[in-house]
């Protein structure tokens, strides 16, 4: 069941999506964190962030909206406070980062690079420059390709870029940050959505849009990582509407290394020790001795 993601080994490939599993320690009663191939944690900023004001969740049709906002306790108090607890663990820690300028990311990689057992940053470019006009430092690929650098920089860590879907083409984006020097590539973040109310004819949601995430876009997520293993080389984890072993496998036929779990992780706790065990019993029905045997072997 182990795989590489570049340096960056794992002892399955089964992983958290940053945000929904909090820093690790609230899902501990819950799930054996040292079954899991990775923990990314909720995103890190550099300072304290409070996130949007509520009603900021909400379920739709197969899946649900959100716009927390990004609400963290900032990287000092992770470091302080949350990382010692996960130190106690076998199991991969990645760090999931993001700023609103290029000097916030640069700042928040250099503190968890000299921090004692984390094994990797996820680096998330959905969010919006503020130096830009708000403009997402995801959808232009000079704009990924400067952030990755600048993270590069700071770390001698492992690299992972997270990637919008809200873009013309991501394939685009994927090459851009890994001649950036990106480690390995993870995709997709959610996709913009919103909701009415036809009771006030307002929006559900305090901030209008949030993000969709869930079974709805798994179909989406399964286009987007088909399009980007086929013109990069660096490895792929694919994310998106993971509810099964069946949904994690399809993602490894395609030709993603690893899969992250997020929005299934709301309504069952236990899914991710499910899907590992179902991806086992995938692989003994037919008689395949590594998971690594059906990686990229989608025949279209």
């Amino acid at each position: 069941m182990a795989v590489n993601l570049g340096r960056l080994k794992l002892k399955n490939p089964v992983m958290t999506a940053s945000g929904t599993f909090g820093y690790g320690e609230e899902y501990s009663d819950y799930v054996d964190l040292n079954r899991l191939g990775a923990i990314v944690v909720k995103g890190l900023s550099l300072k304290p962030r409070l996130g949007n004001p509520p009603p900021r969740i909400m379920e739709t049709t197969g899946g649900m909206l959100n716009s927390v906002g990004l609400q963290n306790i900032g990287v000092d108090a992770f470091i302080e406070e949350k990382l010692p607890f996960l130190r106690k663990y076998d199991v991969a820690v990645i760090a999931n980062i993001y700023g609103e300028t290029y000097d916030e990311y640069k700042k928040v990689a250099k503190k968890l690079n000299a921090a004692q057992g984390v094994h990797a940053l996820e680096v998330n470019i959905s969010c919006p420059n503020v130096k830009k006009g708000g403009v997402s430092f995801g959808s232009d690929p000079k704009i990924a390709a400067r952030v990755t650098r600048t993270v590069k920089e700071e770390t001698s860590l492992p690299v992972i870029v997270k990637l919008t879907p809200n873009v013309t083409d991501i394939a685009v984006i994927a090459e851009a940050v890994e001649k950036a020097g990106a480690d390995a590539i993870s995709l997709i973040n959610t996709l913009m959505g919103m909701s009415v109310d036809l009771k006030t004819r307002g929006p559900h949601l305090k901030n209008i849009t949030g993000g969709l995430s869930g079974p709805a876009i798994k179909p989406v997520a399964l286009r987007m990582v088909w399009q980007v293993v086929k013109r990069v080389s660096v490895p792929v984890i694919g994310i998106g509407g993971i509810m099964t072993a069946e949904d994690a496998l399809e993602f490894l036929i395609l030709g993603a290394k690893a899969v992250q779990i997020g929005t299934a992780n709301f309504i069952n706790p236990h899914v991710t020790l499910e899907v590992i065990e179902g991806i086992k019993n995938y692989l003994a029905a037919n008689k395949i001795k590594d998971v690594n045997e059906i990686i990229g072997t989608f025949k279209p």
